[in-house]
């Protein structure tokens, strides 16, 4: 917690400098900022233990940033960060979130037109004053004003990996307690929607007011709502809100299952169950006054003649229907995974050797993984060309010999350009053993063209995979057009898999889409975009993500082990 926390801070402070033209300050502090997000260790245990000199063994933290981060440590806040804000007054967190501006371009636009907030920008780009600067254009500023719609709206979300792990520490704080019983998340999370709102968290205990009391005031929370026997409600300092509430033990299943949702779920089992006589609410399944049920959610869906249904499906969306009729998918489970196979390393924009990656994978449990650093033209991510991959070819083939229990495939994600041929010659790329495909330019493409674009790429034989098949990032872009039945038809015609990216910033792709590449008989596979090692464990998002699209472990490629995964490539 307390790492993304400085991570954030970090990187804002980079983003100042960077508008005040101190690049080489910018660059350490954005260094330290991605080491921090993807350290396991915290922080702060660090700090407690050895002091202000075990921060500098931090990898990138000289002396000036390792006092900072005592700062925060001891204060919760960050004096530079002021004097930096102080020096130009712009809400650079929310601003540099709008597609296409950086901290040089917004630094412009206070300059010129002494734009400060989102709502300053939108005002001067409707009123037409955006498209006069230099760099920007009227083309520019529509997209600007599109982005604004966008950023505001998810603004009011978070993406999943941002809430889960802190609300998990919660459960565990109270699960450690005396005074509980059962406990369990319920609302948005538990179904694990992509992007959360707030967080609800139900438990049973006889002594429900000590509950309370210790709920309040756990690190974090900044605000308390309501403190109540039975239900409190807090904000956290990341920004969300959350509601505890102590239910009987009879009434645990019924209250888990009525907490979790959705609505529109609950809607149609309450319907169910009126038809039978009964009434279900978040006490129990009655019959009279009677509670007939309520004792566990197995027992609440059989009271009222349904199977369980795992709560990543209950969204109304043909799930009681199938449950009815007995034909509710076996989802995917959340070991089923057997190897990664969208991976980078220090050769490009990893952060990890490939001896070092492949042994924290094989830690994970993992039988297989695919090296896939960037190749093509992305040079931001330190793309490789054929040399280069070539060369790393023969590394990923010595680091085989001396490893046992795990396999490299040697492979890559090359970049699909605009006319949809791949940025790296065929003959280079015959001789991987899995090529991912991945666009990274010119997002603004028509949907026509940005459909031809992906089908030319997916009618390489070479190309096995299409990586973040949206491109979508929460909170900064929306994801490219495309069409999606010609898509689907050509991927299964040229055996070309989809991707679901299961990093929190991206979750591609949405659920809607996995459900229907499965109907048109399109395999995926699931992969956590792994850059350090701390991100092989996002994978539980992709997974989450696959069984809200009704995926099966036979829907997704990397379920199988190593032999049966590449043979479905030749």
């Amino acid at each position: 917690m307390l790492n993304q926390e400085l991570a954030q801070i970090l990187s804002l402070m980079a983003d100042y400098l960077d508008m005040d033209e101190a690049f080489f300050e910018s660059r350490a502090y954005s260094k330290v900022a991605r080491v921090l997000e993807s350290m396991e260790q915290d922080v702060g245990v660090i700090y407690q233990k050895g002091g202000i000199k075990a921060i500098k063994q931090i990898q990138g933290v000289g002396q000036g940033i390792a006092y900072k981060i005592e700062e925060y440590i001891k204060t919760g806040r960050v004096s530079r960060l002021g004097q930096l804000k102080k020096k130009c007054p712009v809400d650079l967190e929310n601003l540099s979130r709008v597609e296409g501006l950086g901290p040089r371009k917004i630094k412009i636009l206070y300059k010129k037109l002494k734009i400060k907030n989102l709502k300053d920008l939108g005002k001067a780009a409707k009123a037409g004053k955006v498209a006069l600067l230099d760099g920007f254009g009227s083309q520019s500023e529509q997209n600007i004003l599109g982005a604004i719609k966008f950023v505001k709206a998810s603004n009011e979300r978070f993406p999943i990996g941002e809430i889960l792990p802190l609300v998990r520490e919660i459960i565990k704080e109270l699960e450690d307690l005396p005074l509980g019983g059962q406990i369990s998340l319920a609302g948005s999370l538990r179904r694990m929607k992509e992007t959360i709102k707030d967080a609800d968290i139900l438990i049973t205990s006889n002594k429900p007011e000590q509950v309370m009391e210790h709920f309040v005031k756990i690190k974090g929370v900044v605000k308390i709502w309501a403190q109540g026997k039975t239900k409190s409600s807090v904000r956290f300092k990341k920004g969300f809100d959350c509601d505890l509430r102590v239910v009987k033990k009879k009434s645990f299943g019924a209250a888990l299952q009525y907490f979790t949702g959705s609505k529109d779920h609950n809607i149609s089992t309450r319907k169910i169950a009126k038809k039978k006589g009964l009434k279900l609410n978040e006490y129990g399944v009655y019959k009279g006054d009677r509670q007939i049920a309520g004792k566990t959610e197995k027992q609440v869906y059989q009271a009222i003649g349904l199977p369980y249904i795992e709560p990543e499906l209950r969204t109304n969306s043909g799930e009681i229907e199938a449950g009815l009729n007995n034909q509710l998918p076996k989802l995917i489970g959340y070991d089923d995974i057997k190897g990664d196979v969208h991976c980078h390393t220090n050769w490009s924009d990893g952060r990890e050797s490939i001896k070092s990656l492949a042994r924290a994978a094989k830690k994970f449990g993992y039988q297989y993984l695919a090296i896939t650093d960037h190749a093509g033209f992305l040079k931001i991510a330190h793309a490789l060309d054929e040399k280069q991959l070539i060369k790393q070819m023969s590394q990923i083939d010595k680091v085989n010999q001396k490893l046992s229990g795990i396999k490299l495939i040697k492979g890559a994600e090359v970049d699909i350009r605009p006319d949809g041929s791949l940025a790296i010659e065929d003959k280079v790329l015959a001789q991987l053993g899995l090529v991912i495909g991945a666009v990274h330019s010119m997002f603004k493409m028509n949907r026509k063209d940005m459909t031809q674009r992906l089908i030319k790429a997916m009618n390489n034989p070479n190309l096995n995979i299409v990586a973040h098949p949206t491109g979508r990032v929460f909170r900064k872009r929306q994801g490219y057009q495309l069409d999606w039945p010609i898509i689907f038809k050509a991927a299964k015609k040229t055996r070309t898999a989809l991707e679901i990216n299961a990093h929190t910033t991206r979750l591609d792709l949405k659920d809607i889409h996995i459900r229907q590449a499965i109907e048109s008989g399109v395999k995926l596979v699931i992969s956590a975009d792994v850059h350090p090692i701390s991100y092989l464990s996002m994978v539980e998002y992709g997974i989450a993500q696959a069984r809200r699209g009704w995926a099966e472990s036979k829907d997704i490629l990397n379920t199988r082990p190593l032999k049966s995964f590449l043979k479905y490539f030749e």
